[in-house]
């Protein structure tokens, strides 16, 4: 084709770019934009200023990084575009919003959970907007052009990006309150400054855990604690809380107490820590299984999940381990997680066993493949990634039937430890965070907590244990920390740490 013998003028070039970057990564953008700005002129400068701001910020993003760079500009600019592409596909889908902490997630995700989100629109995004517009940016001849035009252009574009900005100074109080969701849907501004912005609050995190203080005493009895940590467990679709559907039908029979509880973040590596640690703290403090194991117990941390604190016990087994320890069993389900566990714990020789279940089956959004067959309780299910085109119904349905498989382990959970002769066990469930399944348009978690709905914040926390003498307070609502203290207190532990206001036992 002729376009690509000739030449083009970097100008040219990269404000083609940024016209197609506008027009085909900014919908959800100037949606939102909309729904928020007052009609009239003023809403109609604001709309029309963005739109100038976005082109220029992307011309000066396109035009330098290819000047300077050459062919390895190029190969920044089509990561970008690609990059592109796979955002705008998650926001059209999922309603996400691109912030430091969805940044923090994607890149803690591991291929297993990522697979799950593949699909022929997925495909269509990454091909259709991304892979054909990168072979736009290697065919197309470039004439870069001297020093001269180089900063005679950038000045252009600064110039304009001034006026833009300075010429809306009555509507910095607006571009403040929308900030947050706004600066989310720019491409690709908002997961490049979001990475940096997650990666650098991670370096400034201590990379050694601060040490609990020593306990003063442990008590003699001989113990086990099973802790699940749920994944997406949402309190309103749990019939112990009074949802409509039986979701509970195994733990309903087991004296369980259900507590209400809310999230600390909306996410996992946040919500796991915070049921893990003592207090909110921006510090990293000894974890509960850490500090369980210097003072002599035996943790066992059994994961189908990720995103924990660095935890220390050589016990420590993915699902790619327990798969090589019980061939036999059925690796693709959280069930493995119960394998051979009992006979774990009965081999042990430590007065406190502390055992950490880091469950997946209540994550999205193929929830339909979380479960075995025989816990499709509710029918017809929802059996593509793409929430927003099945029918409410059959999402909620799949949802479901994940809860009713998770009531399931906690049950089996609690029958076992029934059965270990001359230990008091306690069995917790809390989960990490909620889920959205529609409401608001919106699915699966990851909202700041600033503006998260309460889908994604409220939780259960179900609490059993075989010791009878030790009652579960009449608590209103607790939170995640509540698990550290409750555990310290259950095991017996005397220590400065321990919050009496954060124990669940009475």
């Amino acid at each position: 084709m002729r376009i690509f013998k000739d030449k083009a003028s970097l100008t040219a070039w990269s404000l083609v770019l940024a016209l197609y970057t506008l027009v085909a990564f900014h919908f959800p953008f100037f949606k939102h934009a909309l729904s928020c700005v007052e009609g009239g002129f003023n809403g109609a400068v604001l709309i029309v200023s963005a739109a100038l701001l976005l082109l220029a910020l992307d011309f000066l993003l396109y035009y330098v990084l290819v000047f300077l760079g050459r062919f390895l500009g190029k190969c920044v600019v089509a990561f970008t575009l690609f990059g592109d592409a796979v955002m705008l596909y998650f926001v059209n889908t999922y309603q996400v919003l691109v912030t430091d902490e969805m940044m923090g997630n994607v890149l803690r995700t591991q291929y297993s959970e990522a697979s799950g989100f593949f699909s022929l629109s997925a495909v269509l995004y990454v091909l259709l907007l991304g892979i054909l517009p990168c072979i736009y940016v290697f065919a197309r001849k470039v004439d870069y052009g001297p020093w001269k035009r180089f900063f005679g252009r950038i000045g252009i574009a600064v110039a304009l990006l001034l006026a833009v900005v300075f010429g809306n100074m009555k509507n910095w109080p607006w571009i403040d309150r929308n900030s947050t969701e706004l600066g989310s849907l720019l491409m690709p501004w908002s997961y490049v400054v979001n990475t940096f912005r997650y990666k650098s609050a991670e370096r400034k995190k201590n990379v050694k855990e601060i040490p609990l203080p020593d306990p003063t005493a442990v008590s003699e009895t001989r113990d086990v604690c099973i802790l699940f940590i749920g994944e997406s467990a949402r309190r309103d679709h749990f019939s112990l809380y009074g949802y409509g559907k039986e979701t509970n039908p195994y733990t309903s029979k087991d004296t369980v107490t259900a507590l209400v509880a809310d999230a600390s973040a909306t996410y996992t590596a946040a919500g796991v820590r915070a049921i893990l640690e003592p207090t909110e703290d921006r510090d990293l403090h000894e974890i509960l299984p850490n500090y369980v194991l210097r003072l002599g117990g035996d943790v066992i941390w059994r994961t189908s999940n990720w995103g924990e604190p660095p935890v220390h016990t050589e016990k420590y087994y993915t699902m790619a381990d327990l798969r090589k320890m019980y061939p036999d069993a059925d690796g693709r389900y959280d069930g493995i997680l119960l394998e051979g566990l009992r006979e774990e714990i009965l081999a042990s020789d430590k007065d406190k066993v502390f055992v950490v279940l880091h469950t997946y089956t209540n994550h999205g959004p193929a929830y339909n493949t979380n479960y075995p067959e025989g816990f499709e309780v509710f029918t017809p299910v929802c059996n593509t990634v793409e929430m927003s085109k099945t029918s409410p119904e059959e999402l909620l349905n799949a949802y479901d039937n994940s809860v009713v498989y998770t009531d399931y382990l906690v049950h089996s959970a609690i029958d076992m430890v029934r059965s270990i002769p001359d230990r008091r066990s306690c069995v917790l469930f809390v989960s990490d965070h909620g889920e959205s399944l529609g409401e608001n348009n919106l699915y699966m978690h990851g909202v700041p907590m600033a503006m998260a709905p309460r889908e994604q914040i409220e939780i259960p926390f179900l609490v059993w244990t075989s010791d009878k003498s030790l009652q579960v307070k009449p608590l209103d609502r607790v939170g995640q920390h509540h698990v550290f203290h409750s555990v310290i207190r259950f095991f017996g532990i005397d220590t400065p740490a321990y919050d009496a206001s954060k124990d669940v036992f009475e």
